[in-house]
């Protein structure tokens, strides 16, 4: 298949929200039901202050991070998608959706979980680093962030082991690897403040 060559833009979500409402499956399949418990069971923490989800979609995974969140806020390139998450987490007052491409866009605000779930192989390598400049301004010191990548053949401009690969190297100065785990279709890793062990010793 042909790789896009660039970061994916807006359209090319909301036209597959507009054909399908959940086109990955997020709410169905066995695949993202069991990769959202390894995510949630990788966190270092019992509870996060605040959280930042990028690419929350239709929320399935954001209503389950929030039950280890005081605050949470989610964003999503796609109005659709967010109609859905608003939906789906309306009842939770803690949690703030917003619309946002990224990393052009950015919620305002200091998070000691950042999750980047199946996002970052959607930017090319440019918008890459724009990204890791995004989350170093906005980790709380000692924070969490939390990459997860399917690793089978895309048409996205980077697969799921070069985003992870070009996210961990590019972020090096200020996170280092505290945990990586990989499965045959996805690969998760957890990406630990290099300040955390001191605050914590």
């Amino acid at each position: 298949m042909t790789r896009y060559r660039s970061s994916l833009p807006s359209d090319y979500f909301e036209e597959r929200y507009s054909a399908d409402p959940d086109p990955w499956g997020f709410a169905t399949s066995t695949y993202e039901h069991d990769k959202y418990a390894a995510t949630l069971a990788a966190l270092r923490r019992t509870r996060y202050a605040a959280a930042l989800e990028v690419g929350c979609s239709i929320g399935v995974l954001t209503r389950q991070v929030a039950e280890r969140c005081d605050a949470v806020v989610a964003v999503d390139v796609s109005a659709i998608a967010l109609e859905q998450a608003r939906a789906r987490c309306g009842d939770l007052g803690h949690v703030r959706l917003e619309l946002a491409q990224v990393p052009e866009a950015w919620p305002e605000g200091s998070f000691d979980l950042i999750l980047l779930s199946e996002v970052v192989y959607y930017l090319d390598a440019r918008d890459v680093t724009r990204l890791v400049e995004r989350v170093r301004a906005s980790l709380a010191p000692g924070g969490d962030v939390v990459l997860v990548h399917w690793t089978g053949e895309t048409h996205y401009p980077l697969t799921g082991d070069e985003a992870a690969e070009r996210f961990i190297k590019g972020s090096g100065s200020f996170l280092h690897v505290g945990h990586q785990t990989r499965t045959p279709k996805y690969r998760l890793d957890v990406l630990v403040g290099r300040d955390a062990f001191e605050r914590e010793g």
